[in-house]
């Protein structure tokens, strides 16, 4: 990443319209993005609307606004707006793609070192209910799946290939669309979970060759909480059934009979925060307008530019693997717990997280590490506060800002 990709955003509009810029630094854009006034305002408008007119109505009055929404998230994913659902978190979008799978007795499901915990559980459980095998893929030696040994691995007993694109701790950008060519050329349905990389790269599912995405609204596209998307390929809907409907979902057509929409909203329920999906809306709006290739240049530039000024402090390793790496940033100072350097860094006004083991247990546990710092930059960020970050971690590691030290 070039150093004038990082310097010619307009930096100074994105910090104007970031509230939030004004009270603290940011690094906890992988937890929860600091809003953007536009979406903001967009969301609370729709609140004080039903106040006055009551909720129903202020609905149908938005009528337009909330149908925008499936437009926006077709043009941010590359896909048809009939291809898209709005849920209220990337969980709910995963887990209802994921339950919605017909599994039987026997078949394989392929995954990732990286795999998040919520992921991993609703493997284990549908394993145990339908006789599943859950089968981890190995990394390669830049630490990302090797897709040499997923090809290896696939046979006609291989229902699904589910993927995390960007785990929750740490930088990697795992092969998404090499991973999607392999399942593609199989005829194996693929899952991807681009939690932590919508809004921060471009995606694209023709060319990533998924069949089913999930997104969140709140971390690196700086929507409300509450809010998440869900992508399914309309060539695969017919293969799915949603493991739970309402009359949002489906039409009660008769006394004993019922029938699915047609679309992805197959998969959404009645009822909703229309807020927050309006909010959603214009968060997705607001990143397309920024150029979400624009947004990658300067988020990676930043990243890169931590990195490399942490691997230069005493005492402090970055902890980051893979080939590619994004705008999430891990590391530990020798002697000092995770949870004390956010402390501290949080006493300075400076937002970090702390990943821990349950969180990403197999990848944690490989690598033999129990717990990371984890700065996540955003393009709102700036350059002076990489620094005053480093020099906060700095005082840390040298016993300053130790616990009882």
């Amino acid at each position: 990443m070039t150093a004038t990709a990082v310097h010619t955003f307009d930096v100074d509009r994105a910090r104007r319209e970031t509230p939030g810029c004004e009270n603290v630094v940011h690094f906890n854009n992988a937890g929860a993005s600091l809003m953007p006034a536009p979406v903001l305002d967009s969301t609370v408008a729709h609140l004080r609307l039903e106040a006055r007119i009551g909720g129903y109505e202020a609905a149908a009055a938005a009528e337009g606004k909330i149908e925008a929404v499936y437009g926006s998230a077709a043009r941010l994913l590359g896909c048809g707006p009939d291809e898209v659902a709005v849920v209220d978190s990337a969980t709910r979008a995963w887990d209802m793609a994921f339950y919605s799978i017909p599994f039987t007795a026997g078949d394989r499901i392929l995954t990732s070192e990286a795999e998040y915990a919520s992921n991993f559980i609703a493997y284990l459980q549908l394993a145990q209910r339908h006789d599943l095998q859950v089968e981890v893929v190995p990394n390669d030696d830049a630490g990302q799946i090797s897709v040499s040994r997923l090809r290896e691995l696939i046979d006609d007993r291989v229902r699904l290939v589910s993927l995390t694109h960007i785990p929750t701790n740490g930088g990697l950008v795992n092969p998404a669309a090499e991973v999607g060519k392999v399942a593609r050329d199989a005829g194996v349905l693929y899952l991807l979970d681009a939690c932590q990389s919508a809004g921060q790269l471009p995606l694209d599912v023709a060319e990533i060759g998924c069949d089913m995405l999930s997104v969140t609204g709140r971390k690196y596209l700086r929507g409300p909480r509450g809010t998440g998307l869900l992508y399914v390929r309309r060539d695969v809907l017919d293969e799915l059934s949603p493991p739970m409907l309402d009359l949002h979902a489906a039409t009660w057509v008769a006394r004993d009979e019922y029938r699915m929409r047609s679309d992805a909203r197959r998969f959404e329920s009645w009822e909703f925060n229309y807020a927050a999906k309006i909010g959603l809306g214009r968060a997705i709006d607001y990143a397309l307008g920024w150029g979400v290739e624009r947004i990658r240049d300067r988020v990676y530039g930043l990243a890169e530019e931590l990195r490399r000024g942490l691997a230069e402090v005493p005492g402090v390793t970055p902890q980051d693997v893979g080939a590619e790496l994004c705008g999430i940033v891990t590391f530990t100072v020798e002697g000092v717990a995770p949870e004390d350097v956010k402390t501290w860094l949080g006493v300075r006004g400076i937002n970090v997280s702390v990943s821990r083991v349950p969180s990403t247990r197999l990848d944690m546990e490989n690598r033999g590490i129990d717990e990371l710092v984890r700065a996540s930059v955003h393009y709102y960020n700036t350059e002076r506060e990489i620094q005053l970050l480093l020099e906060a971690v700095r005082e840390t590691g040298s016993g300053t800002g130790r616990s009882g030290g």
